[in-house]
């Protein structure tokens, strides 16, 4: 399958002072697949398979809970298209 990208925002139930440190700990996770990657302010945006990717989104999900996240709330956005798609040729002309 060619590559897509996902954005993952993911929102834990945890005290205020906690939520960018958890927030961290998936960011520090998803640094750790060396699949490119892109912080924004408000979301993560991973470049990838599919599958590969659906699998960090579980696995920040359960990454919140150890940490200590009651619940998890998190916004996927995926962009595909048969022949691939990159941050690249989406964001190049603003670089």
């Amino acid at each position: 399958m060619a590559h897509v990208n996902l954005s993952l925002q993911v929102i834990p139930r945890v005290p205020d002072e906690r939520i960018y440190p958890v927030v961290d700990t998936v960011i520090h996770m998803i640094q750790q697949t060396g699949l490119k990657y892109e912080v924004g302010p408000m979301e993560t945006t991973i470049e990838g398979e599919l599958d590969e990717l659906l699998g960090i989104v579980k696995k920040a999900q359960e990454l919140c809970v150890k940490e200590g996240a009651t619940r998890v709330l998190s916004v996927v956005k995926i962009d595909y298209k048969p022949e691939g798609v990159t941050m690249d040729e989406k964001i190049k002309k603003y670089r």
